[in-house]
């Protein structure tokens, strides 16, 4: 959507060339959205001791959602948002309810306001909501929805390169939409884009996240042959892997068939020897 924004807005603001509006730079973005967008900060470290406050006030630190071996879901709005912050949690809560893994025990999600303007109450309002959606009984210790002052806020957003801007003139702010994979140690590792998020690619993205500490087997193959692109934020079959593990599947066949064919004739001839003893 806000791909779709900003090409419209650049045809329309382009010089008029021959009657026709012409668009101006690529690199350009249109008044409003000039500091609008993400800037992918793969591989780097959050700070522990950023402080927020969580939906019943309680003053926390970041580093307290982090535990070993599960990684974190961190989700980025706010909570007065009257469109895209919705639609990115309603997208979320759809994605996680189609996964097999536990909230709260093999990763946490992370849902902080940057805007420093609201309040704790408005964070739990947002929750309860969130939770009924989700619908699944004693995870509610899992998902956290926090509030802060704005130098909390900055650090954070610049860190994972999530950028936002204030529009005076409709008191809201203009904001990209996506969610961002960090793992255990708080690093970044993934970023998913959209307001829709693929189940099968946000459970390889944890897996892969929580260094392989969550998952099982089949995710260990799936892994194997699937990709994450950092330039789609999404996973791609890698062919090469994909015809090597048919190659190694298809031996594997033969070979056991060709076994079961060796005993069933050494059977036979066994057999054969007993009756003309």
């Amino acid at each position: 959507m806000l791909s779709a924004s900003l090409l419209w807005a650049q045809g329309m603001r382009g010089p008029m060339s021959g009657g026709i509006m012409a668009p101006p730079p690529v690199n350009q973005r249109p008044p409003g959205l000039e500091f609008v967008g993400i800037e992918q900060h793969l591989n780097a470290e959050i700070a522990a001791d950023l402080e927020f406050r969580d939906e019943l006030g309680n003053p926390v630190k970041l580093g307290d959602y982090f535990h070993k071996g599960r990684p974190v879901i961190l989700n980025l709005g706010y909570y007065q948002c009257p469109m895209l912050c919705g639609e990115v949690l309603q997208g979320l809560v759809g994605s996680l309810k189609a996964l097999t893994f536990d909230l709260g025990k093999e990763f946490e999600v992370v849902t902080v306001s940057f805007d420093p303007r609201e309040t704790p109450d408005m964070a739990a309002e947002k929750k309860r909501d969130i939770m009924k959606r989700y619908g699944r009984a004693g995870t509610d210790k899992g998902w956290h929805f926090l509030t802060g002052k704005a130098d909390q806020i900055n650090a954070l957003t610049k860190a994972v390169g999530f950028q936002y801007q204030f529009d005076t003139k409709t008191n809201q702010y203009a904001h990209a939409t996506a969610i961002v994979l960090l793992t255990p140690d708080r690093h970044v590792a993934e970023y998913f884009y959209g307001v829709e998020f693929s189940p099968k690619d946000l459970r390889l993205g944890l897996v892969q996240a929580s260094q392989n500490k969550i998952g099982n087997v089949a995710d260990q193959v799936l892994l194997y042959c699937y990709h994450y692109d950092p330039k789609t934020g999404k996973y791609g079959a890698i062919v090469s892997n994909m015809l090597r593990l048919a190659g190694v599947a298809t031996m594997l066949i033969l070979g056991t068939f060709a076994f079961i064919m060796f005993r069933a004739d050494a059977r036979g001839a066994h057999k054969e020897q007993r009756r003309t003893r």
